[in-house]
C-alpha cells in the first residue's frame, strides 16, 4: 500500500513545483513520508504522509482517497486537509486545534509536514532574506505564531516517553528560525 500511495501522490502532483522553488513538489510528500517511516509509524500513517496534500493541491478529492486506500488513511488525510475557501488565519487555527486535540498519528502527520516546510523555509530565507515573505499568504509574524502554536500543542496528551524524536527536531527548528 505504501508504494501505491507514493505512486498516487506522484501522479497527483505531476508538474507541480514547490513554492518559491524549481524543485518538484513531490519531494515534499516523499520527505514527510520518510520522516514518518524513520519514526516507526505504521503503514497507514506513512501512506497519509505521501497523500497529505493531494486533496488541497490537486484535482483529487477525499472520495478518491477513500476509494483507493483504507478508512484510516482517509481519516488521517481528512484531518490534515485544510478548507482553502477559508481565510489563512481560520485554516491555520483549525490545524492548531487539530494538533492539540488529535491522536498521536494525526499529530505525527502534521508535525512531519510542518518540519519539512520549516526546513525548506530556512533554506529559502538564507537565499532570499525578507523578500521570501512576498511569496506567502502570511508574513513572518503570522508564520511565527502558527509554527510556535503547533510546537506548543504537538505534545499535548502524549506521555514524554512516546514523543517522537522528530517533534524535538521541529521544536528546535521553530526556536532557531523564529528566535526573535
Amino acid at each position: 500500500m505504501i508504494e501505491r500511495a507514493k505512486q498516487f501522490a506522484e501522479k497527483a502532483h505531476k508538474g507541480q513545483k514547490r513554492k518559491n522553488s524549481t524543485a518538484a513538489y513531490i519531494i515534499h510528500p516523499i520527505q514527510v513520508a520518510d520522516t514518518l517511516r524513520s519514526a516507526g509509524c505504521r503503514e497507514e500513517v506513512i501512506c497519509a504522509g505521501y497523500l497529505h496534500d493531494v486533496v488541497e493541491d490537486t484535482m483529487y478529492e477525499l472520495a478518491d482517497i477513500e476509494r483507493e486506500f483504507t478508512k484510516t488513511v482517509l481519516d488521517l488525510v481528512a484531518a490534515h486537509t485544510e478548507d482553502k475557501s477559508k481565510s489563512w488565519q481560520v485554516r491555520k487555527q483549525h490545524t492548531v486545534d487539530t494538533v492539540r486535540k488529535g491522536s498521536l498519528e494525526v499529530k505525527c502527520l502534521i508535525v512531519a509536514d510542518k518540519l519539512d516546510n520549516l526546513l525548506s523555509l530556512e533554506k529559502d530565507f538564507e537565499r532570499d532574506g525578507d523578500a521570501l515573505w512576498q511569496h506567502f499568504n502570511a508574513g513572518y509574524a503570522q508564520q511565527k505564531w502558527y509554527n510556535e502554536s503547533i510546537a506548543e500543542h504537538m505534545t499535548t496528551g502524549i506521555p514524554n516517553d512516546e514523543i517522537p524524536a522528530f517533534f524535538h527536531s521541529y521544536q528546535k527548528a521553530v526556536e532557531r528560525f523564529f528566535r526573535n
